[in-house]
């Protein structure tokens, strides 16, 4: 593949890239289960609707790039959503429930796939979520795979959400390489691939995603691996 040639570094998105089953929020979904594990003490129906809100007040602003580099807290959503304030004790556990229903999970399949690449590539993870990262390091801590990622960027920390080019010239920063030294690899058009062209930065689309401006799709990261003969 003549275009890895002089690639040094794979900048990855994470849901429905190597992540799948994330954001688990349909309209029957009872968060209030999760939330009463944790010790919570509003009533379930109180803590379903700002579950809910909240998904939608986040979900109504992802899409529009006036929210690109200034996107909403979490917390900020559980705020503008409730009726009467939410003591602190009672937001960590809505945070936590909201963020066990967005955390997806990765396949036995993909952490070798993950395990592959790294053995050819640095790697790097552009993540857009809206819960704080805790939940995701620890997930990837029980997997061992976060030692495989040298630097990664959660929208929920810095507020910037995908097209923005902030996160991918934050990761290549990090990693202190130019931006034809890397790749993102993606499942979104909009977010991924128009991110990385932002940033200066070629893209490979997996997940069924094609566009002319990819350097090459594939049908998922494992093919990808496959294909390259990780």
């Amino acid at each position: 593949m003549k275009f890895i040639k002089d690639k040094k570094a794979l900048l990855l998105d994470m849901n429905s890239t190597f992540m799948f089953g994330e954001d688990r929020f349909s309209d029957d979904e009872d968060y209030s289960k999760i939330y009463r594990q944790l010790g919570g003490e509003l009533p379930n129906v109180k803590v379903n609707r700002l579950v809910r809100s909240a998904y939608q007040f986040l979900d109504e602003r992802y899409p529009q790039p006036k929210f690109n580099n200034q996107f909403p807290s979490l917390e900020t959503a559980f705020q503008k959503v409730s009726e009467e304030p939410i003591t602190n004790k009672e937001m960590r556990y809505l945070i936590a429930t909201f963020a066990h229903h967005e955390r997806g999970k990765v396949s036995a399949e993909y952490v070798e796939t993950l395990r592959r690449l790294a053995k050819i590539f640095r790697l790097a993870l552009v993540i857009d979520i809206w819960s704080p990262k805790g939940i995701w390091l620890e997930y990837f801590k029980s997997l061992d795979i976060l030692n495989l990622f040298e630097t990664i960027s959660f929208s929920s920390e810095n507020g910037h959400v995908k097209p923005s080019p902030f996160s991918f010239k934050y990761v290549l920063n990090e990693l202190k390489l130019e931006s034809h030294q890397a790749i993102v690899i993606g499942d979104s058009k909009r977010r991924d691939l128009g991110g990385a062209l932002a940033a200066g930065l070629d893209c490979i689309l997996v997940g069924g995603a094609t566009s002319s401006r990819a350097l090459a799709s594939y049908q998922d990261l494992i093919k990808l691996c496959q294909a390259w003969k990780c």
